[in-house]
């Protein structure tokens, strides 16, 4: 992340802390003054999440569901939306099924080579300075959500079968509307406009030395055919039906679900979207995503006083705006639908 981007509770104005808890505070009595068969239904919510939405360019879709009643709210959540990063839930999904199928052992222990190398976001980069480095498929599978490790990422598609295991999973599973189809290698080059270079030029230097040479036009163009793609996407209510089945112990065992769920909770990257306006100390598990016009986060939010958990699926794609405005429209997003749920926990009649 880069400074100055993340919107943190601790540096709000307080003339805005004091505004946002009095908005708070006429909701709930305006709410506990409403008969019950009267609440506000999920079609106010989306009215609400498609204002939030609207970005001086490309297009945000919202898929926000509570787990425990089914309620939900779309916006734009059919259409597809390049991945990014967020395409390491389903690989991870894919991993842990072989884990409880016995075909794969967690304590495993992987020996990396330099050729493994992934463009991008993680640490492996520095540790494969030194030769002789080997990581547990644990250890990977950690790098991989935690801190978006590319390297990690592309040695766990490959334990798990490949694109091709990770979508008979997904289909498994009835998730339509989502596929994974490269590496993250691949998909960086492809990105970008190039080839991905041959694994002895796979270091530090030689990405750099690639990308830096790539003329700024055929950048673009590339950019421009990357957003078209329908490659590695997914739209948000396909995201969001893969974390219900997680959250709700439908997609792996009861071991798996918990350590996935629990990685996910200390994820460390995307601070300023999800939870960028949430509440301190409310608990997310979610993974995010950015690459060329995009930026997504998808998680699941723990509601205070028992009021359930609120899935949400954002994702940004052909977006010129700076990251701050496309991670700020993530963050209200968040927000609108955790104080709904929280304020309006009951199904509405009809």
């Amino acid at each position: 992340m880069k400074a100055g981007v993340s919107v943190s509770a601790q540096g709000r104005q307080p003339g805005y802390l004091t505004m946002r808890r009095i908005a708070l505070c006429l909701l709930a009595l305006w709410l506990h003054g409403t008969a019950a068969n009267a609440w506000p239904n999920e079609q106010a919510l989306e009215q609400e999440l498609g204002r939030l939405a609207q970005l001086p360019s490309g297009t945000l879709g919202v898929a926000v569901v509570h787990v425990e009643s089914g309620r939900s709210a779309f916006v734009n959540a059919d259409e597809p939306y390049p991945m990014a990063s967020t395409f390491k839930v389903p690989v991870a999904v894919q991993l842990l099924h072989l884990v409880d199928e016995q075909s794969l052992r967690l304590d495993r222990m992987i020996d990396l080579a330099p050729a493994d190398l992934a463009p991008g976001s993680g640490m492996i980069t520095s540790l494969l300075d030194d030769p002789g480095v080997s990581l547990s498929l644990r250890n990977l599978l950690e790098l991989m959500l935690l801190i978006s490790d590319n390297t990690a990422a592309d040695l766990m598609l490959r334990e798990a079968g490949g694109p091709d295991a990770v979508n008979a999973r997904l289909r498994a599973l009835g998730v339509e509307g989502m596929r994974v189809d490269r590496s993250t290698l691949s998909l960086i080059a492809d990105a970008l406009g190039t080839a991905a270079p041959a694994p002895e030029s796979r270091t530090r230097a030689g990405y750099e030395t690639l990308f830096d040479a790539l003329p700024e036009d055929a950048v673009k163009t590339a950019r421009a055919a990357f957003a078209a793609d329908p490659r590695d996407t997914s739209s948000p209510r396909a995201m969001a039906e893969l974390l219900a089945k997680i959250w709700r112990g439908q997609a792996l065992s009861d071991a798996s679900t918990a350590l996935l769920i629990d990685i996910m909770s200390r994820c460390q990257t995307g601070q300023a979207r999800l939870k960028g306006m949430l509440p301190i100390g409310t608990e997310v598990a979610h993974k995010t995503g950015t690459i060329a016009g995009s930026a997504n986060d998808v998680g699941v939010i723990t509601l205070p006083h028992d009021a359930g958990h609120v899935i949400v699926a954002a994702f940004v794609k052909g977006s010129d705006a700076e990251m701050a405005a496309r991670e700020r429209a993530i963050a209200d997003v968040a927000r609108a639908a955790h104080d709904y749920f929280l304020f309006a926990p009951q199904a509405t009649a009809r």
